[in-house]
């Protein structure tokens, strides 16, 4: 697909029409992860760039983000970024200050403006969970983020599982395989995957508290091999690349992608173990 840029700003037609020609259709469900910084200048930013989006599934397409929230949780990498070098008394406030997840109000910064713009928008909802809730715009938005259960981040229990039954795609809008969430769907479907426990704070009866549970042990560190490895085995129709503004963009059938992804890291993380290799956590 040619670059649809012929212009300093991409406007909202123009963006539509990319979308359109990498492969987007009315009616589809995706699974998105967006850089608008990768795509350029975007006519009304992020606004623009869903608008864009909903044009392009039509009133029948449903669009999915991720809307984590590691700022609320004390076992993630932004939490040890976040106090590191600090003594123990500034530790102490960090955590103080720290909010309980509240779907409809604790916002997901870490995700990017397009995540935002989609959790803030009228009609939207958003799944359950205290650090890994998705948010969605469309008429599949409630089936898709039911029954979020609170102790499954990404697993049988989440949206992810839901959008594979959906026969969903995911859409890499200038971003690579290295944020795409739903590899992580196949580290649950492994045999055995490790666990560990998290933390994170929550609201119970009205009474701000700090919850811990054991989940599967999330590791995204090798997402991009993994990546690379599926689109070299992927059949035709499973990966299509195209621009978007400026940005490499990637279309992908979320089912191929995460059954690839159970073979490939049950292999390849059996090995690393083996080998003695660290995973990341």
């Amino acid at each position: 697909m040619d670059d649809v840029l012929d212009s300093d700003v991409l406007d909202g037609a123009r963006t539509t029409a990319a979308l359109t020609a990498l492969g987007v259709r009315p009616g589809d469900v995706l699974l998105v992860h967006a850089s608008l910084r990768s795509l350029g200048p975007v006519a009304g930013g992020a606004r623009g760039v869903l608008g864009a989006l909903r044009r392009a599934v039509g009133p029948a397409g449903t669009l999915v983000v991720p809307a984590f929230t590691p700022e609320n949780s004390d076992t993630s990498p932004h939490y040890r970024e976040r106090v590191r070098d600090l003594d123990a008394g500034a530790v102490d406030a960090v955590r103080a200050s720290m909010e309980p997840y509240d779907p409809a109000l604790t916002p997901a910064p870490s995700m990017g403006a397009l995540a935002e713009t989609v959790r803030t928008a009228a009609g939207a909802g958003r799944s359950a969970h205290p650090q890994t809730s998705f948010a969605a715009l469309g008429p599949d938005a409630a089936r898709l983020l039911a029954g979020h259960r609170a102790d499954c981040h990404l697993g049988e229990d989440s949206p992810l599982a839901r959008l594979y039954e959906a026969d969903a795609r995911i859409l890499l809008l200038g971003t690579g395989y290295a944020t795409c969430t739903a590899f992580h769907l196949g580290e649950y479907r492994m045999p055995g995957p490790p666990r560990r426990s998290y933390r994170c704070v929550v609201t119970s009866r009205g009474v701000r508290r700090w919850w811990e549970y054991e989940d599967v042990a999330l590791d995204d560190g090798d997402f991009a091999a993994l990546g690379g490895a599926f689109e070299d085995a992927a059949a035709d129709g499973d990966v299509r690349a195209g621009r978007v503004g400026a940005a490499a963009c990637r279309l992908v059938r979320l089912r191929p992608a995460v059954d690839f992804a159970t073979g490939w890291l049950t292999e390849h993380r059996a090995a690393a173990h083996r080998s003695g290799r660290p995973m990341r956590t």
